[in-house]
């Protein structure tokens, strides 16, 4: 054998041991790298050594404490802003007599109406705008003209229109409900990758098929902006609505305490908008981070 093929050979030998030891090294089972996400593992205490949901609530507690030391020494007149100890006293009051109930529960039916209304309205036109050319064109410009009209500056024509029953009250919270989602949900449709579609083609997905699977969670996140604002929206209507003829409702119990000066009562029903506004928010939140748990940071 001549000293070519034996320099062959080894070579051979060597580069043959390179490759299996190659080959051994990816075999092996690498450990995982948990990669910080922005969430805080559940439980985590913060800077301030508490839970983050009670931290939460501090600010809540502040306003409270600075209300309360405001009217009890004097800084603030009483028949400017009263005790709270006299807002809750009131509120029991109003409560044991049924008066409360009454006004909370037509309240949340006219705001339930609303959006279960205004939110189908403005998603379906997000689709029709987003996924049609000739729905763009011959929807989206009178949206987006109309959407500057304020809704309340509409009350007058939709008295005349619709009288004063429950059905202008509902119409003009479906109306500040469908703007919101029907404006994220067309952005979030219009903002997918173009290689989604391209893809969908390529798989031979259906109409039907690329709505439900790309185009309806593509806009999700969107969608769900949309929501948020639309519950806030809604009870702000509501506040205006209810002074329209109203024969119950919170805005009601408030025009009355109003005509004669009761601001306690007042006072009472901005805390109750406040925390069903806060109540609802944080249901749409829950809602964002069940269905949304796959985005980094939820």
């Amino acid at each position: 054998m001549s000293q070519t093929d034996v320099a062959v050979g080894t070579q051979a030998v060597t580069l043959h041991a390179a490759v299996v030891a190659q080959e051994q090294r990816f075999a092996e089972p690498v450990d995982l790298v948990t990669l910080p996400t922005g969430q805080e593992p559940a439980g985590e205490k913060r800077k301030l050594g508490i839970p983050h949901g009670i931290e939460r609530l501090l600010g809540v507690v502040l306003i409270l404490v600075g209300w309360a030391l405001a009217t009890n020494l004097g800084w603030i007149s009483t028949r400017t802003l009263p005790k709270p100890g006299t807002v809750l006293t009131v509120g029991i009051d109003l409560w044991n007599d049924g008066t409360l109930q009454s006004a909370l529960w037509a309240s949340v039916q006219r705001v339930g109406w609303g959006l279960a209304i205004g939110i189908p309205i403005g998603a379906v036109l997000a689709l029709v705008v987003g996924l049609s050319r000739l729905g763009d064109d011959l929807i989206d410009t009178n949206i987006s003209a109309f959407r500057f009209v304020p809704i309340i500056a509409l009350q007058p024509l939709l008295v005349v229109w619709l009288g004063v029953g429950e059905t202008v009250k509902i119409t003009m919270i479906v109306l500040g409900v469908a703007f919101p989602i029907y404006i994220n949900t067309t952005t979030a449709i219009k903002s997918l990758n173009p290689g989604y579609r391209e893809l969908a083609d390529v798989v031979g997905l259906s109409k039907g098929q690329l709505v439900r699977r790309i185009v309806l969670p593509g806009a999700l996140p969107g969608f769900l902006v949309g929501l948020r604002m639309s519950v806030a929206i809604s009870w702000l209507l509501l506040v205006f609505a209810e002074t329209i003829n109203a024969s119950s409702g919170l805005g009601k119990v408030m025009s009355d305490a109003s005509l004669f000066g009761h601001t306690d009562v007042l006072v009472l029903g901005l805390i109750i908008y406040a925390v069903l506004g806060l109540l609802t928010d944080s249901g749409v939140r829950l809602l964002e981070r069940r269905l949304l748990d796959w985005q980094p940071g939820r």
